[in-house]
């Protein structure tokens, strides 16, 4: 049976069967017994390639030590949730992030645009859900559009339930809670583009 580590565009836990595109960390969030007690346990949130690197033994979803292991559909999803590219096991996808990073914000200053910083600026973005024109959204950023999770895709909105999308229907003219913390859609603005399949990340060891 599938664990409740599979995380929605809305950041809930959730069992779906499939393992999805890409896997998260957010520290260590299991007990002894397996089971998942607490949503966070860093700041740091991030986006990790299913790969297993070269010599590196694989320590399992729900290791007796170390990180609980989450899996995400696609970068967007991941985004979504609040996550950004890792900067070892994704390294030109962080170095590209980092780029629009800076695009986004301007030039380093109080908050410089190292890995820690970046995680404080999305740490406090996290679980905010500001009612926000879709018209001015870009793409591959998330609403919640009649209690579903929807990705923005040119004129479109793509519905995301049961871990999969669905049929896409026009995108309306009216505001709606935004999933996708404002940073990373920031980020998405400044021309990031998130992997929408493992086929799409390249392989950084």
């Amino acid at each position: 049976m599938p664990h409740p580590n599979r995380i929605a565009p809305d950041g809930t836990f959730t069992t779906l069967p499939h393992r999805g595109a890409f896997m998260g960390n957010r520290g260590r969030l299991h007990d002894d017994t397996g089971a998942i007690r607490r949503p966070w346990a860093s700041p740091a949130w991030i986006t990790c390639t299913l790969r297993d690197k070269p010599g590196r033994p694989n320590p399992g979803v729900l290791p007796a030590r170390g990180y609980t292991r989450l899996f995400f559909a696609d970068e967007a999803v991941a985004m979504a949730a609040g996550h950004r590219p890792c900067a070892e096991c994704r390294r030109a996808a962080y170095r590209v992030f980092r780029a629009a990073w800076g695009d986004a914000f301007g030039p380093p200053g109080p908050v410089r645009h190292l890995a820690r910083d970046m995680d404080r600026v999305l740490h406090g973005a996290r679980g905010l859900r500001p009612v926000t024109d879709i018209a001015r959204l870009p793409d591959h950023a998330f609403i919640l559009w009649q209690a579903i999770p929807h990705r923005i895709a040119g004129t479109h909105l793509i519905p995301f339930t049961h871990g999969a999308y669905g049929a896409a229907i026009p995108r309306p003219d009216a505001p709606a809670p935004l999933l996708t913390p404002a940073p990373l859609v920031a980020i998405l603005a400044a021309g990031y583009r998130p992997a929408m399949s493992a086929a799409d990340d390249r392989p950084n060891w």
